[in-house]
C-alpha cells in the first residue's frame, strides 16, 4: 500500500503555550480509537486515545469513564527497577494525575449517557521544562473533541507557580524547584472547571489572582482546540438516554415528596437511611407494576427526587437538611494522645465525620523511595488515608487502597507538607496514617485537622497548625449559593466540594471537585473567603484548646536521632570493609545508622531508643572520621595480649598498643596479671607516630583521672628486659 495512502489523514497543529512550542499531530497514529493525537510540547511527547463502547453498559447508574496517565520509563531514558524490568501498577503520582485529568472532562459528558468510555494517556518522552501533565490534559481534550463521542468540551488545563511573587504560566524545572506554589487550573471557555493547588501559606488574594492567570492562559489554548475540531471533528454519535421518562418521574416524585422530605430532615445519617428504606419498599410496591422491568430507573426517581427536595430547601428556603445556617460548622471534638505507645495520636471529629491519624517516626533510611519519570527520587514525609467499609456502615471486604484513598492521602500529604521541618531542624522520617472511622463528608479535610493534632502529639516542631474545610455550591440557571463544611448528602445531591487547607495566615491546599462546568470567577473568590473563616474558627476554638503546640519531648517509644557530619572521603573508613564497621557500630551501641553523602562533607544519622548509647555512636564514627586526640581519653576493650602489652580497640577497626609499662600505677610483671583479652578499660592516648600508630596508657587514667600514686621507683627503674640480646650484651 502507498505510504501517501496510508498517512493521508495525518495532519499537523502548531501554537505556543508560555512561550514554548505545542505541535499536535493527528492521522499517523492509533486509526482504530474514536480519537487520538499526538501532543508535543517542546520535547515532552504524550500520546491520547479516546475509545468508547457502541452500545450502553447494563444495570449502571452512572457513567463509567475510566481515564488511565501511563508513565513509561523509557520516557526519561530508564529501564523499571522492578524484578520484571517492566512497567507494573501505576505509581501514586500516576493516579494523582489520572484524577486531576478526570475532574475537568467528566461533567461535560452527557450525564444520562451509559456507553463506556476510556482514555488512555501514553508519556513518550519528557522534558524536564515541559510538564507531561499539562500536555496530557490538552491531548484529552483535543482526543474527546476530535472524537465521535458526545462531549461539551473543549477544556484545557496549564500549571501556575508563584516565583519571587510574580506569577508564571507552567514553570520550566528551575523555576518549579523555587515556586511557592504549585497549581492546575482547567478552564472551559467561560468557566473554571477545575483546581488542584499546594502552596507555601499562600495569601487567599494572591491564589485568586493565580487562578485567574491559568484561567486567562487557557483561552488560546481552547481557541486552538476548537479550530483542530472544526478542521477534522467526528460528528458525534447518538446513544440512547438513561434518564427515566418525565411522566414517571412527576408520579413517583408527588407520591413520595412528603415522605421523603420528613424522612430526610434529620441530621443523623442513620436516621435519614433507616426513614427512606420504608418509603422506597412503597414506591416500588405501587410502580413496579406500572413500569415493569424498570426497577433501576424507579430507584433514579427517588435519587431525583431527594435530590430536588436538598436543593429546593437550599436554594429556595436556605435550609440545611441538618437545621445549619449556611456558614455554619457541624460540632467540632480534638483529642490526643489517644492510642498509647505511638508516637503520636489525634482524632478530630466534625458531626458524623471522624478520623484518627496516627504519627510514626523512623530514621533517614527509612523514607520512601520512589521509582518514576519526575525528579523527585525520595520523599521523608508520607501520609496515607484509610477508608474502611465499616465507615459508612457498609459490609464489604478490604482490597487495599483505591484511587479515591490515594487521591485524599495526597490531598492532606500536600496540605500539611509546607509546615513539616526540614531535615537539618528535625531529623527524621515522617509517616502518617489517617483512619476514617465514620464518615459524612469531607473526611479528606478531617484527616488533615487529625494530622496536625497528631504530628503535635509527637513533637514534630511543625511551623504552624493547618486546618481543612469544604465549601459546597448550588446552581439553578443564574442562582447560585455556596455553604460551608457540606455533608455527605450535600456533597452527592450538590454541585461542588471546594476543599481548602491552610494556616491562619495562607492556604497549603486546594482541591476542587464539580459536577457541573465551571465556577464563575466570583463563586472561587467567595468559596476562598468563606473557607478561610472557617479554618480559623477550627484551629482556634478546638484544634488548639486540645494541644496548643508541639509537646517539647518526644514520645519515649520514638527513636532518637543524632546527627553529625564527617568529610565525604572518610565515608569508606566509617563504614569499613563490607559494612564491618558501622555493623559493629551499630551492634555495640544498639542504634541504626545511615550515612547520606552531601559534596565535600557526608550527613551521618544515628537513631537508637537510648540516648547515651546514641551519643556514644556519635562520639566514635567522628573519631573514626577524625581521629583521636593526643591526650584524650576513650574507653576500649582488650582484643589481643602480646608479652610486652596489651592491644586496645578504642573504636570499631582503630586499635592502639598499652605497652606493659603503662598499664598500671605499679610495677606489672605479667599483662594478664592487670588485663585480660575482652576487658573494657579507659585509656589515654599519649602519641601517635608518623604511621599513625597509637600509643596508650591506662597508667596516666588511674594517676589523672582516679587520683592513684605511683611506685616511687616505676618511672626511675626501668624494667630489665627477659633478654639480654636485646640490651647491647654479647
Amino acid at each position: 500500500m502507498n505510504k501517501a495512502m496510508v498517512f493521508d489523514k495525518f495532519r499537523t497543529f502548531e501554537t505556543e503555550f508560555a512561550g514554548r512550542p505545542l505541535v499536535v499531530e493527528t492521522g499517523k497514529m492509533t486509526q482504530l480509537a474514536n480519537g487520538a493525537c499526538l501532543v508535543r510540547y517542546g520535547e515532552t511527547v504524550v500520546h491520547v486515545a479516546c475509545t468508547a463502547s457502541e452500545k450502553p453498559r447494563e444495570g449502571v447508574d452512572f457513567f463509567p469513564l475510566s481515564v488511565d496517565y501511563e508513565e513509561k520509563m523509557y520516557s526519561v531514558g530508564k529501564i523499571p527497577g522492578s524484578y520484571l524490568k517492566r512497567e507494573g501498577r501505576p505509581s501514586e503520582k500516576a493516579i494523582l494525575t489520572s484524577r486531576v485529568i478526570d475532574r475537568p472532562i467528566r461533567p461535560l459528558f452527557p450525564k444520562d449517557m451509559r456507553n463506556d468510555c476510556s482514555i488512555v494517556c501514553t508519556v513518550m518522552s519528557v522534558d524536564p521544562d515541559c510538564s507531561p501533565e499539562v500536555a496530557a490534559m490538552i491531548g484529552t481534550s483535543i482526543a474527546i473533541s476530535i472524537s465521535d463521542v458526545p462531549w461539551n468540551g473543549p477544556v484545557s488545563s496549564c500549571s501556575v507557580g508563584l516565583v519571587d511573587g510574580e506569577i508564571v504560566i507552567n514553570p520550566t524545572l528551575e523555576q518549579r524547584a523555587v515556586s511557592d506554589m504549585a497549581t492546575t487550573v482547567a478552564s472551559t471557555s467561560e468557566r473554571i472547571a477545575m483546581i488542584e493547588a499546594g502552596a507555601n501559606c499562600v495569601d487567599d488574594e494572591t491564589m485568586y489572582k493565580a487562578i485567574m492567570a491559568g484561567h486567562e492562559a487557557n483561552q488560546p489554548i481552547i481557541e486552538f482546540i476548537k479550530g483542530i475540531q472544526a478542521e477534522i471533528g467526528k460528528e458525534k454519535f447518538s446513544y440512547p438516554s438513561n434518564d427515566p421518562d418525565h411522566e414517571m418521574f412527576e408520579a413517583i416524585y408527588n407520591f413520595a415528596e412528603a415522605d421523603v422530605k420528613a424522612a430526610m430532615d434529620t441530621d443523623d445519617k442513620n436516621v435519614r437511611d433507616e426513614r427512606l428504606l420504608p418509603i422506597y419498599d412503597a414506591v416500588h410496591a405501587k410502580f413496579d407494576e406500572i413500569y415493569p422491568e424498570q426497577e433501576a430507573k424507579i430507584d433514579e426517581c427517588m435519587y431525583k427526587t431527594q435530590k430536588t427536595i436538598v436543593r429546593r430547601w437550599l436554594l429556595d428556603e436556605q435550609k440545611r437538611v441538618d437545621g445549619r445556617g449556611m456558614n455554619d460548622i457541624r460540632p467540632l471534638a480534638s483529642e490526643v494522645s489517644v492510642i498509647p505507645r505511638v508516637h503520636g495520636s489525634g482524632m478530630f471529629t466534625r458531626g458524623q465525620t471522624q478520623v484518627l491519624t496516627i504519627a510514626t517516626l523512623g530514621s533517614a533510611s527509612e523514607m520512601q523511595y520512589l521509582d518514576g519519570i519526575d525528579e523527585e527520587e525520595s520523599k521523608r514525609y508520607i501520609h496515607h488515608y484509610n477508608f474502611p467499609s465499616y465507615s459508612v456502615g457498609e459490609t464489604k471486604p478490604s482490597r487495599g487502597p483505591g484511587r479515591r484513598e490515594i487521591g485524599h492521602g495526597a490531598l492532606a500529604e500536600r496540605a500539611l507538607k509546607p509546615v513539616i521541618p526540614s531535615v537539618d531542624e528535625f531529623p527524621y522520617t515522617i509517616r502518617l496514617v489517617s483512619e476514617i472511622l465514620s464518615s459524612n463528608g469531607s473526611t479528606s479535610q478531617g484527616s488533615i485537622c487529625g494530622s496536625t493534632l497528631a504530628l503535635m502529639d509527637a513533637g514534630v516542631p511543625i511551623k504552624a497548625p493547618v486546618a481543612g474545610i469544604s465549601c459546597g455550591l448550588i446552581t439553578e440557571g443564574e442562582r447560585w449559593m455556596t455553604m460551608v463544611d457540606i455533608q455527605g448528602v450535600e456533597d452527592f445531591f450538590g454541585d461542588m466540594d471546594f476543599k481548602v487547607a491552610g494556616t491562619k495566615d495562607g492556604i497549603t491546599a486546594i482541591q476542587m471537585d464539580l459536577k457541573i462546568s465551571g465556577l464563575l470567577p466570583e463563586m472561587v473568590k467567595e468559596a476562598l473567603e468563606k473557607t478561610h473563616e472557617a479554618r480559623n474558627y477550627i484551629l482556634d476554638e478546638v484544634m488548639l484548646k486540645a494541644i496548643a503546640q508541639p509537646r517539647e519531648e518526644l514520645s519515649p517509644y520514638a527513636p532518637k536521632m543524632f546527627t553529625t557530619q564527617i568529610p565525604a572521603d572518610k565515608i569508606a573508613e566509617v563504614i569499613g570493609k563490607s559494612g564491618k564497621v558501622i555493623k559493629e557500630i551499630q551492634a555495640e551501641c544498639e542504634v541504626k545508622v545511615d550515612v547520606e553523602e552531601d559534596g565535600e562533607n557526608a550527613n551521618v544519622f544515628v537513631a537508637g531508643l537510648d540516648t547515651e548509647k546514641c551519643q556514644k555512636a556519635v562520639f566514635i564514627i567522628e573519631m573514626i572520621a577524625n581521629g583521636p586526640e593526643i591526650g584524650a581519653i576513650y574507653v576500649g576493650k582488650v582484643t589481643r595480649i602480646m608479652d610486652f602489652g596489651a592491644f586496645i580497640e578504642i573504636a570499631p577497626g582503630m586499635e592502639g598498643l598499652c605497652h606493659i609499662s603503662k598499664l598500671d600505677v605499679k610495677r606489672t610483671e605479667n599483662v594478664t596479671d592487670v588485663v585480660n583479652v575482652g576487658d573494657v578499660i579507659r585509656v589515654k592516648v599519649e602519641e601517635i607516630d608518623d604511621k599513625g600508630r597509637l600509643n596508650l596508657s591506662r597508667r596516666a587514667v588511674l594517676i589523672e583521672v582516679d587520683g592513684l600514686t605511683p611506685e616511687n621507683d616505676l618511672d626511675e627503674k626501668p624494667r630489665r628486659p627477659r633478654n639480654n640480646r636485646h640490651n647491647g650484651r654479647r
